[in-house]
């Protein structure tokens, strides 16, 4: 019998960095602050965090330049859509 795996199990950096690849996204050390807060809120609480949950939990973290234009700077077709599928964890519910 075949052991199953969620499917978010099977992510590493390498697989961010191709994923970000093909959303056009050169990933920097601000991208990567966003990808592991994405990660960590989302195994912390078993939720993938709106953009409001996202900027308020990177502020706890330390980060004090963190705002929706900033996510979209580094994020423009959407930084929860975008920085979901790179970090390896479902979409929120509410992006389309």
């Amino acid at each position: 019998m075949k052991k199953k795996f969620k499917k978010y199990t099977y992510w590493n950096e390498t697989i961010a960095k191709n994923i970000a690849k093909n959303e056009s996204i050169d990933m920097t050390k601000d991208h990567w602050e966003v990808i592991y807060a994405m990660r960590d809120f989302y195994f912390k609480f078993n939720l993938t965090p709106s953009i409001i949950m996202l900027i308020k939990f990177l502020k706890k973290r330390g980060l004090k330049k963190i705002n929706t234009c900033y996510l979209f700077k580094l994020f423009p077709v959407g930084p929860v859509k975008q920085a979901s599928k790179i970090a390896g964890i479902p979409k929120p519910s509410s992006c389309l």
